[in-house]
């Protein structure tokens, strides 16, 4: 009570706003004082009369600041309320003019952003939206951008005309049986064993029924939407385009199907190069007695490459199954479409690269020592299985380095890139790397990405939904799931023990280290473990089927490329590969593209020549390889009748499925004699006239290499983007050398 009289309270000043809201509050209020109220104060100016009461005037003015504060508050508010307004608006506007210009531009461009963003590697596709250096030095129709990029005018006369050229009956209506195939290979061989299997078929005068493909059934843990040939082809065109060949059915009639089941009808397993000679006195018997014979082919074929002079219109039916009838089924067609889309999308061409670096072709000629330890461990340990298999013949131990020099090992993804920029082809150039597995992994491309930017792959340009959709529906396998290791259970055999002899007697051995399943997955585990190759677990033989889809989709990109290149063209059987399969249906469907078939021992000797100033080339070593590449155009696909022919008709089916527009044309060296048709002729007559002009100028490239030089160097990178004024060799060589210290740093 003493504290509150000596020291009262102070009154609290109140707001006008908190004393009407003592009094009696209202909502309504604040719509008074944030615009009623200075307006009327404002309006009232002037006409008041000053009020004597200091505690009314005080009150009139303590209400007159409230309400002109409180006033410019809210309409500060509600401008940025109309703030935030317009940019909502402006932001749905860009919105639909986004979605609408993507809707109407080109569908790859718009499906590579809406379902592949997600797995697209930004570093590696980035550069491709960027104008290309030929548009931004003017040089799109030069001498220059024609010799990397446009036709083989020596093969531009060469067309494909695979239709039968002599009498030619349709399949007899009496049939001798029906040949059933079963087919076990990779892709290469699954292809090349079709095409042998139809001429086959049309040999005995059989009824074919669609083969079946041995590492794509069910059992494996495949899709139940698709059966066998169907994972990969489509079966309705592949009937449809042979039904004035040969008679095709998709299963044998039920009478046969039990017998089959039971396995009693005969079976022969065919050889890889059987003549017509074999099956007309041995398979042919056998099926006119049982109406049905069964023929398993696991070698790549079951008919030799090279048939007789009257047997020539079966050369061209093989054609005609490989490049007309086996079409891949709508869902890989599909998706191979749009990456080739996605490729061509900034309006530029593209190179596709097969390196061709497999296990097994790695161990079948020796090139282990090309790889690292780990590497060369695992080629050596396949090369030995396959020396006790009987595929390799040569000894264990190989020089690889000796290969390397004979031309019998693959060109690595380093010496490529090296060899492509040494014949002129920029940084930004866009390489897809095709043909499946690439021993090494990612790591031996390194060097490929760092001459190179846009190096991509299926992988790159497709979302992992799409991928999925083509395998169809498939189970989950227990495999994919990491187990617990199992118990180890030790058995002691009391028995024994007990009647060992009198005591004391000797202590038993240790038991042996327990060995659970995860200590031996792994090359680590089988390569210590046994000689022999391990067995491929439902996992690994569901992505062996996979692979097959994978190399369908590669094999079309690679046949649509602009220019493809391979490092290898042999498989682990020293055959043609997947590599010499797209060569010879480029040389079938568009033999005037560009294919370089470059000779290993010659580009080794170059390479070797200037092995210590590879990345600071001179321009005569350039110019070597230059040369080498443009003959390669031509002369690799004459060499190619020599070296892949005799193995693999399908890897140069030139001069039996081909015609010529011009008889004087350099395309006659490569045996083609046949005339086109007159209907071929009027329509390449008018092109070839076209094109007369820009030929003339491709005979000047070569006196121009100098010029060429300055402008597109080994790695003279990026020094013309500007589009600026000419620069010298002086010039050019002191920015190459900054590139490359750039680029090693």
């Amino acid at each position: 009570f003493l504290s509150l009289t000596r020291n009262p309270p102070r009154p609290k000043h109140y707001t006008a706003r908190e004393r009407l809201q003592q009094q009696n509050y209202y909502p309504h209020l604040d719509f008074y004082f944030s615009f009623l109220l200075p307006f009327s104060l404002s309006g009232s100016r002037g006409k008041e009369k000053p009020n004597n009461s200091g505690e009314s005037s005080g009150l009139w003015r303590g209400m007159k600041g409230e309400a002109n504060s409180y006033s410019k508050l809210v309409v500060m508010k509600s401008k940025l309320k109309w703030v935030g307004l317009v940019g909502l608006i402006l932001s749905a506007l860009s919105l639909f003019l986004h979605f609408t210009l993507a809707r109407f531009s080109d569908p790859g461009v718009s499906d590579y952003y809406y379902q592949s963003s997600s797995s697209i590697t930004i570093f590696s596709w980035r550069p491709v939206f960027e104008l290309p250096l030929f548009h931004k030095t003017g040089m799109v129709q030069g001498p220059s951008y024609r010799r990397l990029w446009g036709p083989v005018r020596k093969l531009e006369s060469l067309h494909p005309f695979a239709n039968p050229r002599g009498p030619y009956s349709v399949p007899r209506s009496e049939s001798s049986g029906y040949i059933f195939v079963r087919i076990q290979g990779g892709f290469h061989d699954i292809r090349s064993s079709i095409s042998d299997v139809v001429v086959v078929a049309r040999i005995l005068n059989a009824t074919l029924v669609i083969p079946e493909i041995q590492s794509t059934t069910s059992s494996k843990g495949i899709s139940s939407e698709f059966k066998s040939f169907a994972y990969v082809y489509n079966e309705d065109q592949f009937t449809a385009a042979l039904v004035k060949d040969v008679k095709v059915v998709k299963t044998l009639p039920k009478s046969l199907k039990s017998a089959r089941r039971k396995k009693e009808i005969p079976s022969f397993r065919v050889p890889r190069s059987a003549s017509p000679y074999y099956y007309l006195h041995h398979v042919l018997p056998v099926l006119n007695k049982h109406s049905v014979a069964e023929l398993v082919v696991s070698d790549g074929g079951c008919l030799q490459a090279i048939l007789p002079p009257h047997l020539e219109e079966y050369q061209r039916l093989r054609c005609r199954v490989a490049f007309h009838a086996l079409v891949f089924r709508q869902e890989v067609q599909e998706l191979a479409t749009k990456i080739v889309h996605r490729l061509r999308a900034p309006g530029r061409p593209f190179i596709a690269y097969d390196p061709g670096m497999t296990r097994e072709a790695l161990a079948y000629y020796g090139c282990a020592e090309l790889f690292q330890d780990v590497h060369s461990e695992l080629i050596q340990h396949k090369r030995a299985w396959m020396r006790r298999r009987g595929i390799v013949k040569g000894k264990l131990s190989v020089n690889s380095e000796e290969q390397r020099l004979n031309g019998s090992c693959p060109l690595m993804p380093e010496e490529v890139g090296i060899l492509l920029r040494a014949y002129g082809y920029p940084w930004d150039t866009i390489i897809y790397v095709s043909g499946g597995e690439v021993f090494g992994g990612q790591r031996t491309l390194t060097p490929l990405h760092a001459m190179f930017e846009n190096v991509v792959d299926r992988t790159s340009l497709t979302a992992s939904s799409e991928l999925t959709r083509i395998y169809g529906r498939e189970v989950n396998l227990d495999s994919q799931f990491p187990r617990t290791p199992p118990s180890i259970v030790q058995v002691k055999k009391a028995e024994v023990w007990r009647s060992a002899g009198p005591r004391p007697r000797p202590l038993p051995p240790p038991p042996a280290r327990p060995k659970y399943p995860h200590n031996i997955e792994g090359w680590w585990g089988w390569v210590a473990e046994s000689d022999n190759e391990p067995e491929s677990s439902v996992m690994e033989l569901r992505t062996n089927a996979h692979k097959l889809l994978w190399e369908a989709i590669d094999y079309m990109v690679s046949v649509e490329a602009d220019v493809f290149i391979s490092g290898f063209d042999r498989d682990g059987k020293g055959r043609p590969n997947f590599a010499s399969l797209v060569m010879g249906h480029r040389l079938y469907l568009s033999a005037a593209s560009k294919t370089f078939r470059p000779v290993r021992k010659e580009v080794v000797r170059l390479l070797e020549g200037n092995r210590e100033h590879l990345y600071e080339a001179n321009n005569t070593w350039l110019k070597s390889v230059r040369q080498h590449f443009r003959k390669s155009l031509f002369d690799g696909a004459m060499n190619a009748s020599v070296a892949s022919k005799p193995s693999s008709f399908l890897s140069h089916p030139v001069p039996e499925c081909s015609c010529v527009g011009n008889a004087q044309s350099a395309a006659a060296a490569l045996g083609v004699k046949e005339r086109c048709p007159k209907w071929m002729d009027d329509d390449n007559e008018t092109s070839s006239r076209l094109k007369d002009k820009e030929n003339d100028e491709d005979d000047e490239v070569d006196n121009d290499d100098g010029d060429v030089l300055s402008s597109f160097g080994l790695f003279f990178e990026r020094s013309n983007e500007s589009g600026g004024g000419e620069v010298n060799k002086e010039e050019a060589a002191q920015l190459e050398d900054q590139e490359e210290s750039e680029s090693a740093e």
